[in-house]
């Protein structure tokens, strides 16, 4: 599988990484560990994942996915360094969640940095993390507070490199400026929504990140699974997790409200019917449409069972023609962000 560099850092990665939420909720112990086999099998050596995984975050199971990540490479007696570990320290606890982390009262200053830290080395049974990043940010929050921290945790050997995610242009030229006027580490990565029914990242990110050496790892490639046409003309699969949004607390019907409505599922119909005259599975083509754009480092898939797994992994080997890249471009600006 191709390799590609993190930010300027030393660190490359599979152009393919795995995200771990469904870990504890969708897919149990056993499940996991098959599809962790399957994916370094695959060429994968990206894991991503979070203090607060599983999702959605509860108090009972925060951190099991962690703990059942080291508990693999414990038990599958992995070679630590041949893997890529990135997790995240959760967000402020005064936004818009409050993670059930740390008594309620999560925040990104170096104190908390560094409790998260240490909870997430001892779940996952390591002395170091590749890339640690914060999950959500804190606008009203110095900086500079947490880059210290980050800087010093790298020159400690606790972890390689940190990055940013759900953050906005401002929030990572800010972070970039602060650590530049301090003559501290710069962030490396940058991990938000992006998929071919969500392409805000493209507004002004894209170019921020091409222009100031920041790599992207998009998660949710498939537009929260919508992209796979299970949801089309009102289908509400069971089990899926936007069909137990709809019935959750309404934070999570706002959410699957953005992902799923008339303007989607139309996208969504008009890229199957691509893929399809393509010759490619829909899954496998919206993940390779992710990777195929030169500021992404390594498109972050995620699945609930092993045999979801070959459709994405086999957008490895996909290349999507640049007129049918143009193609899509075409389709997608005459329905603007179908997401909102």
């Amino acid at each position: 599988m191709e390799q590609r560099r993190l930010g300027r850092s030393g660190i490359v990665v599979s152009c393919i990484g795995l995200g771990t939420m469904t870990f504890g909720i969708q897919a149990d112990k056993e499940e996991s560990y098959r599809i962790m086999d399957a994916a370094i099998e695959g060429g994968i050596d990206l894991f991503d994942t979070a203090e607060i995984y599983p999702v959605p975050p509860k108090k009972k199971l925060a951190g099991i996915t962690e703990e059942w990540i080291g508990d693999w490479m414990q038990d599958k007696s992995i070679n630590r360094d041949s893997l890529i570990i990135a997790s995240k320290i959760a967000g402020p606890a005064h936004g818009w969640f409050n993670p059930p982390v740390r008594g309620g009262k999560a925040a990104v200053d170096g104190f908390q940095i560094r409790r998260a830290l240490e909870g997430s080395l001892k779940r996952l049974k390591t002395d170091y993390i590749d890339l640690y990043q914060v999950h959500w940010p804190d606008i009203g929050m110095r900086a500079l507070d947490a880059l210290e921290t980050l800087d010093n945790l790298i020159r400690e050997g606790k972890i390689r490199s940190y990055g940013l995610s759900n953050d906005t242009c401002y929030g990572m030229m800010k972070w970039l400026s602060e650590a530049d006027a301090a003559g501290l580490r710069r962030a490396d990565t940058i991990q938000n929504n992006f998929s071919v029914n969500n392409r805000r990242f493209e507004d002004e990110l894209s170019t921020a990140c091409l222009a100031e050496g920041v790599s992207f790892l998009p998660y949710s490639p498939l537009g929260g699974g919508v992209l796979t046409g299970k949801y089309n003309d009102g289908a509400k699969p069971s089990g899926a997790r936007f069909t137990d949004y709809l019935n959750g607390p309404k934070r999570q019907q706002l959410m699957a409200g953005r992902f799923i409505n008339e303007r989607s599922i139309a996208n969504t119909k008009a890229i199957m019917a691509i893929a399809e005259r393509e010759g490619v599975h829909p899954i496998t083509f919206a993940i390779a449409w992710s990777k195929q754009h030169d500021f992404v480092a390594s498109t972050l898939i995620g699945v609930s069972s092993l045999a979801q797994l070959p459709a994405h992994l086999a957008a490895a080997e996909v290349n999507i023609s640049a007129a049918v890249m143009a193609e899509i471009d075409t389709l997608t600006s005459e329905n603007l962000y179908p997401m909102g």
